[in-house]
């Protein structure tokens, strides 16, 4: 009796993995502002990846309206609208919504150079120290991690609801600089046209241990798990590497990352979970200079 228990168990939990992978999973992510916006592409490519090294049969399609980050994570932990969402931890999200821990872009999210008006030029060529910045005021999103990070830090932060709002904001001179990630910093500037009176301040940066990951509803074991298998196989195997390097490569060689002093915070706002010590997983410049 007690082996035909172990054997129907056995039967329930195969049929549970192999439903999974025979059904066709939609998986629907938050729209992003425009369709040429080139910062989903890569978390977009990286999840399609991951899902392929699974063997699963998925559509993968975006939300049916913009979903700006703040608005994406309230519908993803109310279950609504979308089904994954790629975004900065803080142990807020966390305990919100369910996070698979393989940082998407290996930290870069934490990486941040400036972006300045011309007429602040000559405030950044004094600068010796951590303790100059904190004399300047940098604007950010209300609602993003990076603010309480920066606050916690000393910084008298300038917040703005969405960050099309800060350039324009940075444009006016309304605040010493946007700090934005290696990741974003690129495009964005190259929307907002070279010829504005913006420019990327060539010779600092500021550096936060944080990851950006994939996060699903709390109760959305299944496709935490299947996320979380095909990113483990794509870092295996090398492709999860391949990808990162072919995206981010240039840009960080285009920004000197490792030509930089680079100030590194503390981030008080990281969840002690954080896979920090597996170096597989991050990314690091040659140049960190500890305050």
């Amino acid at each position: 009796m007690i082996k035909r228990k172990v054997l129907a168990t056995c039967f329930v939990g195969l049929a549970i993995q192999f439903s999974a992978y025979a059904a066709t999973w939609t998986i629907t992510y938050p729209k992003p502002l425009d369709d040429s916006d080139a910062r989903a592409q890569y978390p977009i490519a990286l999840l399609k990846l991951a899902l392929g090294k699974t063997g699963v049969n998925y559509e993968l399609r975006p939300s049916d309206r913009i979903l700006l980050p703040g608005k994406a994570m309230r519908q993803l932990r109310e279950n609504r609208e979308v089904n994954v969402v790629w975004s900065m931890t803080d142990s807020q999200r966390e305990k919100e919504v369910a996070p698979i821990r393989i940082p998407i872009a290996k930290g870069l999210i934490g990486m941040r150079v400036f972006v300045v008006n011309n007429a602040k030029r000559q405030k950044f060529e004094s600068l010796e120290s951590l303790a100059d910045m904190r004399k300047l005021v940098p604007i950010q999103g209300e609602e993003w991690p990076d603010t309480k990070i920066l606050q916690a830090n000393g910084f008298n932060v300038f917040t703005v609801p969405e960050f099309r709002e800060a350039y324009d904001l940075i444009k006016q001179g309304k605040a010493d600089f946007f700090p934005r990630s290696v990741m974003e910093v690129s495009v964005e500037m190259a929307e907002e046209g070279r010829s504005s009176n913006l420019f990327i301040e060539p010779s600092m940066a500021l550096y936060y241990p944080t990851a950006m990951y994939y996060f699903v509803n709390s109760n959305n074991v299944t496709l935490a798990n299947l996320i979380e298998t095909g990113l483990q196989r794509a870092l295996e195997d090398g492709s999860f590497d391949a990808l990162f390097y072919t995206t981010y490569a240039p840009i960080i060689a285009e920004l000197d990352m490792n030509g930089r002093n680079v100030f590194t915070l503390e981030n008080p706002l990281l969840p002690a979970e954080t896979p920090l010590n597996d170096a597989r997983l991050w990314y690091k410049t040659e140049s960190v200079v500890a305050q």
